[in-house]
């Protein structure tokens, strides 16, 4: 059984095809095939809230690849959910309608909120320790979600319009980072302490820059670091020397900002990087949906 999960970000398009691994108690999944287009529709959206027809074609022939992918891998069942770009373009719901007509394909734009589920639906929360305190970081090309678990359990949520696309187009707000900051400064403070989760692209590849070995936290110290390294190269020569993907290389600075900032913001000394995102928490949902349907 294989199962799809379909992710239409800001800065990037992504299909997970998954295999449904069927244990006496548990069901889990194993990644199988993993493909993701920079199509970077933040930049339309964020600027003109509208996307152009040009990166709307993209996007339809983006999606019509996926459903023939789905189909030559014979995939059972599948999601497709966009979100902040797709949030916040007026053509948003008319390319919903665009694509189930010519890739057929049952897309949903999801609220901050959703996405933030969606996110942490990949029950990371079930491998932290019980009595320690954790904020769940996400941060995407549009938007940054952010989770507070206390005692294995979510005490807090919420979606902020802040992104790495959004700050490179000069579109994030102030209140919204002052919104952010006593979103945790509030719902942290109460801690002793507090440990960080990060998701989302930027951090995974932050990770594998810092050559830290699986499992093991990254430090704020070692985070700043690498954000310090990083800057101090040129675009260009984040790309020719550095070796980042060309989508890559600019975003990963104002994501780095984000999550030092809010880091910084709730005292945090380390960041776990489970290296999972929003189609993790998709097929998981799948599965949860799926699982729920055969015990009625």
């Amino acid at each position: 059984m294989r199962y799809a999960a379909i992710d239409i970000g800001s800065n990037a398009v992504r299909l997970l095809i998954a295999d449904i691994v069927e244990n006496e108690q548990t069901i889990s999944f194993k990644k199988n095939t993993l493909i993701r287009v920079p199509l970077r529709l933040g930049d339309d959206a964020f600027l003109d809230q509208y996307i152009s027809e040009k990166k709307a074609a993209d996007l339809i022939k983006t999606m019509q690849a996926f459903r023939n992918l789905m189909d030559v891998y014979k995939v059972t069942d599948y999601m497709a959910y966009a979100t902040s770009a797709m949030r916040e373009a007026k053509n948003g719901p008319e390319l919903v309608e665009r694509i189930k007509v010519d890739a057929n394909i049952n897309l949903e734009i999801v609220h901050g909120q959703k996405e933030a589920n969606i996110i942490y639906a990949s029950h990371i929360e079930q491998n932290l320790d019980k009595n320690k305190n954790y904020l769940y970081i996400d941060v995407g090309g549009g938007s940054t979600e952010l989770s507070v678990f206390s005692a294995g359990k979510i005490v807090a949520s919420a979606s902020f319009n802040v992104g790495a696309v959004r700050i490179l187009d000069n579109q994030d707000k102030e209140e919204t980072w002052t919104d952010m900051h006593d979103f945790v400064r509030e719902h942290t403070r109460g801690f002793k302490s507090v440990m960080a989760i990060g998701t989302g692209g930027n951090i995974n590849k932050l990770f594998r820059l810092s050559q830290e070995k699986d499992g093991v936290p990254l430090t704020f110290a070692k985070l700043k670091a690498l954000y310090n390294y990083l800057s101090s190269f040129s675009l260009k020569d984040r790309i020719n020397v550095l070796g980042l993907n060309q989508d890559r290389a600019d975003v990963i600075i104002p994501a780095c900002e984000i999550y030092i900032s809010v880091m910084k913001w709730a005292a945090i000394k380390s960041i776990y990087v489970p290296k999972v995102g929003l189609v993790d928490g998709i097929v998981q949902t799948l599965i949860d949906k799926n699982l729920a349907k055969s015990i009625q």
